[in-house]
């Protein structure tokens, strides 16, 4: 497979569009996301390897991620994105070299930085919306309380209605409101689409762009390009473990003439 790797992240961000209808409208230009840009990563990986039983999952990956972007981490099932997210969420400890948050290896402090949506639903069951606030609030120093009640009524999730009493598709978004209430410095969103309706992936990419930080960074796991392009500022691809591409959305458009989706599906065509 021929080699794309391009580092250059300084070209501009993805046209963003709006969609008409129940959800809040998403604003297309972000000059605060601009100013945060640039300075030290808040995410950087040196040769850093992964390896389960002596089976690779990441090889010596090179990378690094700015501040203000939402980046896609893009890549076919089973490419090493997952284990990519939970290295830098501190889940898993590097086989060889460095991953970095904010300067720091992942320990206690760097998680206070860190909101993590896993790839499967982990809320627990027998809470209550209310219940699930105050946990939030209680464990996360950063938590936006007043935002996750917004968006909750939004939704018209009553409070006293437990987790189990929801749809699979309403507890997605729960989550992911749970994790974008807070004000963090790096969100990593594995496969936050996957699984779910077309509607509810709306509700979701709607969520992600209004509700985060604009000084932190968001990196989207997902194989599901399309739909979340027009949303990105900035996309890796890995395959089997290796870095394939880093570049910006706008130079992907520029130099290749072609979305990320299309080019995507040139470099891990079969």
């Amino acid at each position: 497979m021929e080699n794309l790797e391009n580092k250059d992240l300084t070209a501009g961000q993805a046209d963003l569009t709006a969609e008409n209808g129940a959800e809040p409208e998403i604003a297309p230009v972000f000059p605060e996301r601009e100013a945060a840009a640039g300075g030290s990563p808040i995410l950087e990986c040196r040769d850093l390897s992964k390896s389960f039983g002596g089976t690779p999952a990441l090889n010596h990956i090179t990378l690094s991620v700015m501040r203000g972007r939402i980046v896609g981490l893009l890549g076919p099932n089973g490419s090493g994105k997952t284990t990519l997210i939970k290295l830098a969420n501190g889940l898993l400890t590097p086989s060889e070299g460095v991953i970095l948050i904010d300067g720091q290896a992942p320990n206690k402090e760097s998680r206070t930085k860190v909101s993590y949506l896993p790839d499967r639903t982990c809320l627990p069951t027998w809470m209550t919306a209310v219940q699930l606030l105050d946990f939030y609030q209680d464990f996360y120093a950063d938590f936006r309380r007043d935002a996750a009640e917004e968006m909750l009524t939004h939704l018209n999730i009553r409070l006293n209605q437990t987790i189990k009493q929801m749809s699979k598709g309403t507890r997605e978004k729960v989550q992911l409101i749970m994790v974008m209430s807070r004000a963090a410095r790096l969100y990593l969103l594995d496969e936050p689409i996957g699984g779910v309706d077309p509607a509810t992936r709306d509700y979701i990419l709607s969520t992600i762009i209004s509700n985060y930080n604009p000084d932190a960074a968001v990196v989207i796991s997902t194989h599901l390009i399309a739909d979340v392009e027009k949303v990105l500022d900035d996309v890796i691809f890995i395959n089997q473990g290796q870095l394939v591409l880093q570049s910006s959305v706008d130079q992907i458009r520029e130099e290749k003439g072609m979305s990320v989706d299309a080019l995507f599906r040139e470099v891990f065509k079969c």
